[in-house]
């Protein structure tokens, strides 16, 4: 049974990714997980679809029947799963999400110990134990050594900290009005709030999740919500995010979309202007624009190219000691 794709495991769920699947994913997980231990503690953050229920506790049973304790923190960003895995020290986080999807479709992301997705090699050898009947059986656990898990709710303020601390503290939002889509998801209290508590004038919508109206004409994959009513309230900009909030689109103080390759063309340019580029170069996929590559190489900028998606970005990130990297669809 093939279970990875580009960005985890993602389908339908209650079919694909039906609770005893989940189970089984997450016993096989944390059986690999396990070989590399520190904490014996692994992150579990959701989305805002109804299915995460389902999803999340199945984790759980999974991974608390191999031993491992599990911290749930409820419906939070992608990227705050990345950062509050290696934050608060586990040796694994999991988002649930299917990302831009429909709220019908569900998805499992992992995260190693560093806040990273996880290569491929690893991805298959998760999947290798899954179909391993007999590992499976065997490493089961009992007694006392059956894991714990419990939910913390308070984890968003350090990630609104977080993000805020990387602000600089000479600089305030205040004076810009800003449209904020939150397309009914993982964001919905998180975006509003930073960008309050930095001074902006925020218009908040689709941030009023009920478990079926995730990415339902709304956010990242619909910016012209947020384009008409920059123009109706006369504000400088309009941010459109998706379900998990791993994808950005901008729109300027016209309406108009900004390219992605546009988005990461302007922002490593400012980058080398304040003499912040490592390595003098940008990594973006090979679905952005030649005329990307030309233009960073008007600012003595190179362009290393990977495959489609973000962790393939990172890679390559990695791999030629860069700090700034990015994909044309807006991560």
């Amino acid at each position: 049974m093939k279970l990875f794709g580009t960005d985890g495991v993602r389908g339908k769920a209650g079919d694909f990714l039906d609770a005893i699947t989940v189970l089984k994913l997450a016993k096989a997980a944390g059986i690999y997980f396990r070989k590399h231990s520190t904490t014996k503690k692994i992150l579990v953050g959701k989305d805002t679809r109804r299915s995460g229920y389902m999803i999340e506790n199945a984790l759980v049973s999974g991974l608390t029947a191999v031993g491992y304790d599990v911290i749930q923190i409820g419906p939070m960003p992608t990227p705050a799963i990345a950062y509050l895995t290696e934050s608060m020290r586990c040796d694994a986080g999991i988002m649930i999400s299917a990302s831009h999807n429909p709220f019908e479709d569900n998805g499992i992301k992992f995260f190693d110990n560093h806040g990273d997705k996880l290569s491929i090699a690893a991805e298959e050898e998760i999947e290798k134990i899954f179909s391993d009947v007999e590992l499976m059986t065997n490493e089961q656990v009992t007694g006392k050594e059956i894991g714990s898990s419990k939910r913390i709710d308070d984890v968003i303020g350090r990630y609104i900290v977080s993000i805020k601390s990387s602000f600089p503290k000479d600089l305030t939002l205040k004076g810009l009005r800003i449209v904020l889509d939150c397309a009914n998801g993982a964001a919905y209290k998180v975006g509003p709030t930073i960008l309050e508590e930095l001074g902006a004038d925020v218009i908040t919508i689709n941030n009023k999740p009920n478990g079926f109206n995730i990415n339902d004409n709304c956010g990242a994959m619909h910016p012209e919500t947020v384009a008409k009513l920059i123009k109706e309230y006369r504000a400088d900009i309009g941010l459109a995010l998706d379900g998990d909030a791993d994808r950005l689109v901008v729109v300027d103080e016209n309406g108009e979309i900004v390219d992605g390759d546009k988005l990461i063309g302007a922002l490593c340019a400012y980058l080398k202007n304040e003499n912040l580029l490592e390595g003098n170069g940008c990594v973006a996929t090979v679905m952005s624009n030649k005329a990307l590559e030309d233009y960073l190489s008007s600012h003595k900028i190179k362009l290393f190219r990977s495959n489609v998606g973000d962790k393939y970005v990172l890679e390559v990130m990695k791999e030629k000691n860069i700090n700034f990297g990015g994909e044309q669809s807006g991560h």
